[in-house]
């Protein structure tokens, strides 16, 4: 009985014990909200599981909250209610209005600094570090997905309608005389395009050296206008549309809509980001070709170099002290240049690194994956202008849409290349007042 007893409380005690050392052992969790889904979404939820393996103080809580625009918005709307994460992905689009929202971020840079972790904007390419930093060079969010578009095109497609499986169209009357031959060979359109503005007006522009607004794209004040309704650009719309009316273009709709009909074979050619790779290696039941982006040979400047998209990791304030020493834990350890590097060869995503890229090469990675180096190539093409270094304009998310509702009204008929080109600028402009008028101080 007394030993039954003895053994009871012995027992009660180590319990009691586990119970007190619970809390304090337990990993401190830290809520990353994010934007990618499907294959990406497994890549991204295993560099959170890895990183989770290699140390026991911090656990990294990947959570989906839809496309871009959703999930900054729900950051947004967390923030009001103090129920934000601390890591929030952040498409390059509204790099802009983030750095409008000082008291709600914690710059990296400052983060980084202020907990010891070693990062150097050195280290990363400078096509990322351009785009990302304020004019004193500092990192404002963390280089996360960065992502360039590039053309796919089907090869068995090609070679059903009688074209060189590997030579990928170069130019856009070689792309206009493929799709064509493509539809005449029974394919259901020749051509299509995802993110709409983002490769057709904004990456077009910087393609062919010329504007999307004054002030250097931005980059030089919020009071810049936009100014892409030229005689190229409105050309290439106007060449888009006549297409149209037979489908040797085929208009798929906005974001990433286009993808699966070049993953189900309807499309011969595809223009979409590097980092649907994945997705389409994944998907796809047919040999895929990869080439750069098309250009119109007699456009003086072209072709020039392309500009980056995807995201950025960017930290909120007001989380526990804890959670941002796990933060630029992580942000250390996604710098690993073996991180970067698988991140970039199972994704499509660019290798944000210099380390990654060279480590890449040397792994025999691009020889034994043709094309995986076009995203890069076409990015360094050559030195980037004024023109080609991005685009950093306030509410950027909603003139995008803008654009892409006018692209809309030409591609359906309803309004001329130039008309729908000439509302774009204007509806857009009146958004970057609004803005410039919000922000007085930046």
């Amino acid at each position: 009985m007394v030993n039954s007893a003895l053994r009871f409380l012995q027992l009660a005690a180590v319990a009691a014990m586990a119970m007190l050392a619970s809390p304090a052992s337990a990993a401190t969790e830290i809520m990353w909200w994010h934007a990618m889904s499907g294959e990406l979404g497994r890549q991204l939820e295993k560099l959170a599981s890895d990183f989770n393996v290699s140390q026991s103080e911090y656990r990294i809580v990947p959570s989906y909250k839809g496309n871009y625009t959703e999930t900054v918005t729900a950051a947004i709307f967390a923030f009001r209610s103090r129920s934000q994460p601390a890591i929030v992905q952040v498409n390059e689009i509204a790099t802009a209005t983030m750095m409008a929202a000082k008291g709600a971020i914690y710059p990296v840079y400052e983060l980084m600094r202020n907990e010891s972790e070693a990062f150097s904007p050195a280290a990363y390419l400078p096509a990322v570090t351009g785009y990302y930093a304020d004019v004193a060079g500092n990192m404002l969010s963390f280089p996360f997905n960065a992502s360039t578009p590039i053309l796919y095109y089907n090869k068995d497609l090609f070679r059903a309608a009688g074209l060189d499986p590997e030579l990928a169209p170069k130019t856009w009357p070689e792309v206009g005389a493929a799709a064509r031959k493509l539809r005449a060979s029974g394919a259901v359109c020749g051509l299509t395009t995802s993110w709409p503005s983002w490769i057709n007006v904004e990456n077009f522009s910087a393609f062919h050296n010329l504007p999307v607004s004054s002030r250097a794209n931005g980059f030089g004040g919020l009071d810049a206008e936009l100014n892409f309704n030229n005689p190229v650009m409105v050309r290439h719309i106007a060449q888009l549309v006549e297409w149209q009316a037979t489908r040797v273009f085929d208009y798929s709709g906005r974001a990433q809509t286009a993808e699966p009909r070049f993953q189900k074979g309807e499309c011969g050619i595809f223009l979409g980001s590097s980092a649907t790779r994945a997705d389409i290696k994944a998907n796809s039941k047919f040999e895929v070709g990869y080439g750069m982006l098309p250009y119109w040979p007699d456009a003086e400047g072209a072709p020039q170099n392309t500009i980056i998209g995807g995201a950025t990791l960017w930290v909120l304030r007001d989380r526990p002290r804890v959670e941002y020493k796990g933060v630029a834990k992580f942000f250390g350890y996604l710098s690993k240049p073996e991180v970067q590097a698988a991140w970039h060869q199972n994704t499509g995503y660019l290798p944000v690194t210099r380390a990654a890229f060279d480590l890449t090469r040397a792994q025999g990675f691009y020889d034994r994956n043709p094309g995986a180096a076009i995203s890069i190539e076409q990015m360094t093409l050559k030195a980037p202008t004024e023109n080609s270094r991005g685009v950093r304009l306030g509410s950027f998310v909603l003139v995008r849409g803008v654009i892409e509702e006018e692209l809309e009204h030409a591609f359906s008929g309803r309004k001329s290349a130039q008309e729908a080109l000439d509302a774009a600028v204007e509806r857009g402009n009146r958004l970057l007042r609004q803005f410039e008028r919000a922000n007085p101080d930046r």
